[in-house]
C-alpha cells in the first residue's frame, strides 16, 4: 500500500457501477457499489449487523444457489462457486466486509446487497468466470422476503444452539443447589417482612420452576419463527421467484442450519409483519423478568454481612469499593439485573419496530434483527455467569437463619386453629418486643404442654405444611 509523507497509508479505490452510476469502492473490499452507498449514507451508529444475522443471511444464499440449480435456474458450476462463497460468509470468513449500520434502510435491502456483492465477488475469484450480484446471487429473491427469513433463521439458531442451553444449565445448577439444600429451613418473606418457613430447597426450587416455564413459553414462540417468507419476493406474490422455491428454500435451510424450518402458507404475513418476532422478543422479556427477581433474590439474602439478612454467602469475586477495604460486592447479580433491564428495553424498541409496518412490508427490520439478537446473546451469556460464579459457589450463613429463625414471631401462625388468632397475635407481638424466642413466650401464655408447642412450632415441619391443628 503506498504511503502519504509521513508515512501514513494512502487508501486505494477501485471504480464500480450500479443502476445509479459509478462511485468510488476500497480497493481490498469485497463489496460493491450498493454496499459502499450504504456505508456512506448511514453513519450512525457505528454498529455493524450483528454476527449471527450475517451467518443467516450466507445461508440463506448458498440455500439459493442450492434449490436454483436443482430446479435448472442457475448453472451448477456457477450455484456451487455461489454456495462455497455463501458459507464462508456463514462461517464468518469475511465479516469485516459486512460494514453497514443498523439504522440503514428500513426493509435491510443494502444488507441483502452487501452479502449479494460479496458472495459474488467470492464466487467469481474462485471460480474465474464472472458473477452477477443480482441475477445470479439474488436470483428468485428480494430484500424483501430475504430479511425477514434471516431474521427468523438468526433468532431460532440463537435460541437453540444458545439461549436455551444457556437457560438449562442455569436451571441445573440451581436445581443441584436445592438439592444440596433442601433440609435446611429458614425464614420466608411476604412484603419483605418475616413471614411462615420453607427450606432454601424450595426457595430455590420456584426459581428453577420459572425458568423451566420460561423455556418451554421460548420453545412455544419459536415454532412461529420456523415460518419463512422466502419465495414470497417482493411483496408475497411470488413474482420472479419459481412456485417451487420457498418449499424447496425451507429444505435446503433446515438441513444447512439443522433446524427445521417450514415455508410460511401466507407469505403476505411474513413479509409485511413482524408479530413472531415480537412474540420472541415478549418472551425474552418474561425470562428477563424471571432472572431480575432470582438475581435480586440472591443480593437480599448476600446483603450484609452484618447489617443486612446475611443468609447466604456469595463467592468473593473482586473488591467492591475503592475507598472502602474488604467490601465485597454481588457483582454477578448486579450485572445480571443489568441485562435483564437492557432486553427489556429492547422488546419495547422491537414492539415500536413490529407496528411499524405499512400495507406490504415492515420498514424496521434491521432493527428488530438486532436487537433480537442482542437480547439473546446477553441473557445467555448471563445465565452462565449466574449459574457458574454465583449460584454454584454461594454457602448458606447457618448461624445468622438458625438465629432468625428461632426468633420469627410469624410462628405463631401453626398455633391459630388451637388457641385462636387473637392470643396468637399476642403472643407474636411480646416474643417481637421482647427479642424473645417464640417457643418460650407460648409456653408461658398457651396453655399448651411443651411436647405439643414443640411439634406445632417445629420450622421443619412447618415448611413441609404438614402440621395442622384443631380445638
Amino acid at each position: 500500500m503506498a504511503r502519504r509523507k509521513g508515512g501514513h497509508p494512502i487508501e486505494r479505490f477501485r471504480i464500480e457501477h450500479d443502476s445509479m452510476g459509478e462511485l468510488q469502492v476500497p480497493a481490498a473490499a469485497l463489496w460493491g457499489a450498493q454496499t459502499q452507498r450504504a456505508v456512506v449514507n448511514f453513519p450512525v451508529s457505528g454498529r455493524a449487523m450483528p454476527r449471527g444475522f450475517i451467518r443467516a443471511l450466507g445461508l440463506v444464499k448458498a440455500a439459493a444457489a442450492e434449490v436454483n440449480a436443482g430446479l435448472g435456474l442457475l448453472p451448477r458450476h456457477r450455484a456451487a462457486a455461489i454456495r462455497k462463497a455463501a458459507l464462508e460468509v456463514a462461517a464468518g470468513d469475511h465479516d469485516a466486509h459486512f460494514p453497514i449500520d443498523v439504522y440503514q434502510t428500513g426493509s435491510g435491502t443494502s444488507s441483502n446487497m452487501n452479502a449479494n456483492e460479496v458472495v459474488a465477488t467470492l464466487a467469481a475469484r474462485a471460480s474465474g468466470r464472472p458473477v452477477h450480484p443480482n441475477d445470479d446471487v439474488n436470483l428468485g429473491q428480494s430484500s424483501n422476503d430475504v430479511v425477514p427469513t434471516a431474521i427468523r433463521v438468526s433468532a431460532l439458531l440463537a435460541v437453540h444452539e444458545d439461549l436455551l442451553p444457556a437457560l438449562e444449565h442455569l436451571r441445573k445448577a440451581i436445581e443441584r443447589k436445592a438439592r444440596a439444600l433442601r433440609g435446611k429451613t429458614k425464614t420466608g418473606r411476604t412484603h419483605l417482612m418475616d413471614a411462615m418457613p420453607l427450606t432454601f430447597g424450595q426457595e430455590f426450587g420456584a426459581w428453577a420452576a420459572q425458568l423451566a416455564s420460561a423455556g418451554a413459553r421460548i420453545g412455544d414462540a419459536s415454532k412461529r419463527l420456523r415460518r419463512l417468507p422466502i419465495g414470497g419476493t417482493a411483496i408475497g406474490t411470488g413474482i420472479n421467484a419459481d412456485p417451487r422455491f420457498g418449499a424447496a428454500m425451507a429444505k435446503a435451510l433446515s438441513s444447512l442450519a439443522g433446524v427445521r424450518f417450514e415455508a410460511a402458507a401466507d407469505k403476505f404475513e411474513g413479509i409485511a409483519s413482524q408479530d413472531d418476532s415480537v412474540e420472541l422478543s415478549g418472551q425474552f422479556n418474561a425470562l428477563a423478568v424471571a432472572l431480575a427477581k432470582i438475581a435480586n433474590d440472591l443480593r437480599w439474602m448476600n446483603s450484609g454481612p452484618l447489617a443486612g439478612l446475611g443468609e447466604i454467602e456469595l463467592p468473593a469475586l473482586q473488591p467492591g469499593s475503592s475507598i472502602m477495604p474488604g467490601k465485597v460486592n454481588p457483582v454477578i447479580a448486579e450485572a445480571t439485573c443489568m441485562v435483564c433491564a437492557r432486553v427489556m428495553g429492547s422488546h419495547a424498541t422491537v414492539t415500536v419496530a413490529g407496528a411499524s409496518g405499512n400495507f406490504q412490508l415492515n420498514v424496521m427490520l434491521p432493527l428488530v434483527a438486532s436487537e433480537l439478537l442482542e437480547s439473546a446473546g446477553l441473557l445467555a451469556n448471563a445465565m452462565r455467569l449466574l449459574a457458574d460464579s454465583a449460584i454454584a459457589g454461594l454457602k448458606v450463613r447457618e448461624d445468622n437463619v438458625r438465629g432468625a429463625l428461632s426468633r420469627n414471631p410469624i410462628l405463631v401462625t401453626a398455633l391459630n386453629p388451637i388457641i385462636g388468632y387473637e392470643k396468637a397475635a399476642a403472643i407474636a407481638k411480646r416474643a417481637y418486643r421482647e427479642g424473645r424466642p417464640v417457643f418460650d413466650v407460648a409456653m408461658e401464655d398457651s396453655g399448651l404442654p411443651a411436647g405439643e408447642l414443640r411439634r406445632l412450632l417445629d420450622p421443619a415441619a412447618l415448611a413441609k405444611g404438614g402440621i395442622h391443628g384443631g380445638k
